[in-house]
């Protein structure tokens, strides 16, 4: 069983995968990698002297077997660079990974159909509602949606994927004995559960520092055959994952929004080089070629909401504007407090409307 070398070799904080990847290429077997000598290393060109060195004096000390029992016995799943499922569009990048460690349903999500959702961790409230509007036309498919698990524009985007039953795939930026950020532990474990999975290359103990965000990201998007940028301030991590996505020869499509947000600024920035602008799902599905149906109960029910709203039009008009307080609604419909309070109740329930921070009123795009 060779995967348990594959294991030994990312227990190793102070080597990385192209390191790893330059071993196997060479042996061509992870095992005779793993337990070479140090004149073995010496006839590999190119290689850092100073890290094989280091993997030298750590390997040593390694019992791959018992690094192997710990991380099943934290129920993980491993998934080596070798493996016949290892995902074809994240071997196809520079540096991909030689390890996924998984918690949930990796292949319960189609990988054919995988797209990228970044942004900002400090998210406006319409860029976050930008979000759950393209997603929600996805519905009924078998889009697979993936980000990073952070706060903002990544929660945003797997919040929108299971409330449209569809599978998301969150990449974490650090070992499974982290969660990061704590504010998104539901979604860890909805992910984990039946929604998906939670993906990472860092073996259980490896702590999310820093550097490992923007590693993490070209995973992100070398699962997907696009990325779809939501927000993006100048100088942030998702014009990182914007420029990955380009390196590895995706498709780039960006959310317009305010223009007086500085989290759009880099998004204006990319479209102007080029981006696809994209306001819908089905502008994601024309940039990535791809024809999907939707199933027909969701045609069903996108039809019975469409129903529902003709009935409250005259409220859905002033809502839709922008967000508004039971007060202001009162004032411009003129409706006593009773049948108001049922009404906005009702269009709740049906979906239409949401209450936000603030006790206001908004539209539901859908």
């Amino acid at each position: 069983m060779n995967i348990k070398y594959w294991v030994g070799f990312s227990s190793i904080e102070q080597i990385d995968s192209v390191f790893i990847q330059k071993l196997y290429e060479y042996f061509g077997d992870i095992e005779r990698a793993f337990n070479c000598s140090k004149k073995d290393l010496i006839g590999i060109e190119g290689l850092n002297v100073k890290k094989a060195e280091t993997f030298l004096r750590i390997r040593d000390k390694i019992d791959v077997d018992k690094v192997f029992e710990d991380v099943e016995n934290r129920g993980i799943n491993i998934l080596a660079f070798d493996d016949v499922r290892y995902p074809k569009m994240l071997k196809e990048i520079y540096n991909p990974p030689v390890v996924l460690y998984y918690k949930g349903d990796l292949f319960s999500c189609n990988l054919e159909r995988t797209v990228a959702f970044v942004g900002s961790r400090r998210a406006s409230l319409n860029g976050k509602d930008s979000i759950k509007r393209v997603i929600n036309d996805f519905a009924g498919t078998d889009i697979c949606i993936v980000s990073g698990l952070a706060e903002g524009i990544d929660a945003a985007s797997h919040r929108s994927a299971i409330e449209n039953n569809l599978k998301t795939i969150g990449v974490i930026a650090s070992g499974f004995d982290f969660k990061y950020p704590s504010v998104n532990r539901d979604l860890y474990e909805k992910l984990e559960n039946d929604c998906g999975a939670v993906v990472t290359e860092y073996y259980p103990t490896f702590e999310p520092i820093k550097f490992r965000f923007p590693q993490r990201n070209r995973i992100v998007t070398g699962l997907s055959y696009g990325t779809v940028v939501g927000e993006a301030a100048l100088k942030s991590g998702a014009l990182i994952s914007a420029n990955l996505t380009l390196e590895q020869g995706r498709e780039l499509m960006c959310i317009p929004g305010s223009i007086n947000n500085k989290n759009t600024e880099g998004v204006y920035k990319l479209l102007k080089n080029g981006a696809t602008m994209v306001t819908s799902g089905e502008d994601v599905l024309n940039a990535l070629r791809w024809e999907i149906n939707s199933k027909t109960q969701t045609k069903q029910a996108k039809e019975e909401k469409s129903a529902s709203a003709l009935a409250y039009l005259p409220l859905l008009d002033i809502i839709n504007i922008e967000p508004m307080g039971f007060d202001e609604i009162q004032a411009k419909t003129g409706m006593d407090t009773e049948e108001l309070l049922k009404t906005l109740t009702m269009m709740e329930i049906e979906g239409l409307i949401e209450q936000i921070e603030g006790d206001r009123y908004k539209g539901v795009k859908g």
